[in-house]
């Protein structure tokens, strides 16, 4: 009898364990609101892997986002010209259907496909004011390998 109560009384604290898991999943799962202005930026960064492209408000709240990869370019496909027009095009409408009209354009990386997705803002309907290359240079920073000796 004490065996089957001492059973009883560890399933219940195992359900209720896994209730409260449930609950806080939930709480988690709630979308920020983000207030969308007709003013905004365009944030685009291309890197030699992948170009990414988030849509923000004045104040820097993403308000959609779209990368080649999402897109579903797999490899050395997400660096091309055409992933960025794809993956621009895919972030620019979503934010013209959310109501951002006009936005600035903050450019950064080396990667292709940086000026295809600016047009592709363009043709997209959303005006662009200005347009800033925000590429980090280094003030010689790391030191080079050594010299190989053939």
């Amino acid at each position: 009898m004490r065996i089957k109560s001492q059973i009883e009384n560890r399933k219940s604290k195992i359900k209720n364990y896994i209730m409260a898991t449930a609950d806080k999943k939930k709480d988690k799962s709630k979308k920020r609101v983000v207030n969308v202005e007709a003013v905004g930026q365009a944030h685009i960064r291309a890197t030699f892997n992948n170009i990414i492209v988030a849509m923000t408000n004045s104040t820097g709240q993403v308000i959609t986002w779209s990368s080649a990869g999402k897109m579903g370019f797999k490899g050395s496909k997400k660096n091309t010209p055409y992933a960025a027009q794809m993956a621009a095009q895919d972030c620019a409408t979503k934010a013209f259907e959310l109501g951002l009209r006009k936005v600035e354009v903050f450019v950064k990386g080396p990667g292709a496909g940086r000026e295809s997705a600016i047009r592709t803002i363009q043709i997209a309907g959303i005006e662009i004011t200005t347009i800033k290359d925000m590429t980090p240079l280094p003030h010689n920073g790391c030191r080079p390998p050594k010299a190989r000796r053939v």
